[in-house]
């Protein structure tokens, strides 16, 4: 079933074509109104000289425990092989020092798993370690 329309000469019984704009720009100015009111909240309006720093490069400490990771995912304590993960808290027990001052610089392969590197954050963060810190190369100067 087609539903057929009779051609005839009178305008008012003609089809009418046009889209109907006006509920499209109601909505449009209604988004302009709010996004007009919106913005200045998000920008802070005080002005504030923020302090400029560059990153410190830290020489590494003989208390500081160095793990590594390498690209296949296998994790080492300095430079013997961590069997699991509570290898790695025996270790940390094992240095009978407080967890809260000893810090410890995790060293990944810039093609390591993010998954290793992840469970050994969490298995230091679950053993009490505070101070986490990423060995990093800084980028070539240009």
């Amino acid at each position: 079933m087609a539903i057929t329309f009779n051609k005839s000469r009178n305008d008012d019984d003609a089809l009418m074509a046009e889209i109907n704009t006006t509920p499209l720009v109601d909505v449009m100015l209604v988004l302009l109104i709010i996004f007009l009111i919106t913005i200045p909240a998000v920008t802070t309006s005080i002005q504030v000289k923020l302090p400029k720093e560059m990153n410190q490069i830290r020489e590494t400490q003989t208390e500081n425990v160095i793990i590594s990771v390498n690209e296949a995912g296998n994790a080492y304590w300095f430079d013997s092989k961590l069997n699991s993960f509570q290898d790695l808290k025996g270790k940390l027990v094992a240095l009978n020092r407080p967890m809260a001052d000893l810090e410890v610089h995790i060293r990944g392969d810039a093609n390591a798993n993010y998954e290793t590197i992840g469970q050994v954050v969490y298995a230091l963060q679950e053993a009490g370690v505070a101070r986490i810190g990423f060995i990093t190369k800084p980028p070539a100067k240009n």
